[in-house]
This record gives C-alpha cells, sequence and structure tokens, in this order.
C-alpha cells in the first residue's frame, strides 16, 4: 500500500468516528455524575424528611384522640350520660394494651390512660396493681417522690 503523506495528516472516518464517540462518551459519563448527585440529594431530603412527618402523624394522632374525647364529652352532656365505660374481664387490659402500642413513644399515666379510654382510673390503677406488674410487654418506669408513682409504656 502506498501512503500519500497528505493522507496521514487529515482525518479519515475512522478518527472522525472515534473523535464523535468519544464526545458521546463524555456526555454519556456526565449524565451518570448528574444522576448520583440527584439521588444523594433526594436521599438527603427523605433523611430530614422522614423525622417530621413522624413528628406530624404523632400530632395528627393525639389530635384525633383529643377530638374524639371532645366529640365524646359534648355528647355525653346532651344525652346526660356518666361518661365511663365498664370493660368486661380481660377487655380493660387489651384495650390498655392496644392504646399503648398505638403510642410507643409515650409514656403514661393511670390518669391519662383512664382518659384516653373513657373509664376511670381506678379501675385502670387497680389492673396495673394486678396484672400490669407481671406483663411481659409493658414497662412499668416510676416517676415522682421516692418512685411510689409510675407511668407505663410498650417495651
Amino acid at each position: 500500500m502506498n501512503m500519500k503523506k497528505s493522507d496521514v495528516s487529515t482525518p479519515d472516518k475512522y478518527d472522525l468516528f472515534i473523535q464523535r464517540f468519544d464526545q458521546f462518551q463524555s456526555l454519556v459519563d456526565e449524565k451518570k455524575e448528574l444522576q448520583e448527585k440527584i439521588a444523594q440529594i433526594q436521599n438527603e431530603c427523605q433523611e430530614r424528611i422522614l423525622p417530621l412527618e413522624n413528628e406530624l402523624s404523632s400530632v395528627i394522632r393525639r389530635l384525633d384522640q383529643r377530638l374524639s374525647k371532645l366529640e365524646g364529652a359534648t355528647e355525653k352532656a346532651e344525652s346526660g350520660e356518666s361518661g365511663y365505660i365498664k370493660y368486661g374481664r380481660g377487655q380493660l387490659g387489651q384495650a390498655i394494651k392496644n392504646l399503648l402500642r398505638s403510642n410507643p413513644e409515650k409514656a403514661f399515666k393511670p390518669k391519662e390512660i383512664a382518659e384516653a379510654l373513657k373509664t376511670k382510673g381506678t379501675s385502670v390503677s387497680l389492673w396495673f396493681n394486678k396484672y400490669g406488674m407481671t406483663d411481659s410487654e409493658i414497662e412499668r418506669i416510676p416517676s415522682g417522690k421516692g418512685g411510689k408513682r409510675f407511668v407505663y409504656k410498650v417495651r
């Protein structure tokens, strides 16, 4: 093959293809870098938003509880009921556990539990003293002076 000197200095179709391919590859690399940055920023935002969403759902849950108490209080005032619910055997314990499970981050006083369940505080205290002390799902935390009072939360 006889090559002319002018042919060597000018790019042929292969050289042009490689140049275009290099440009294409650099754009693909830039696209991948941008996608990684976007994914990283989205993860950071999600990490910042998640605690706020959890707090918001907790506040909404408390609002729902208080609203139901208010609605129940107005209904009781209108109907003239005493306002207390009497729970059957085993039902009070199950209701207490459900309340504690629905709010795992909060520790409740027996009076707060009674208000939430619309029953008497003495029945809740009696249940805790009789059955709640040995229950493995319920954590009993001393509070107040001398540790004579307790708050309860789910384990």
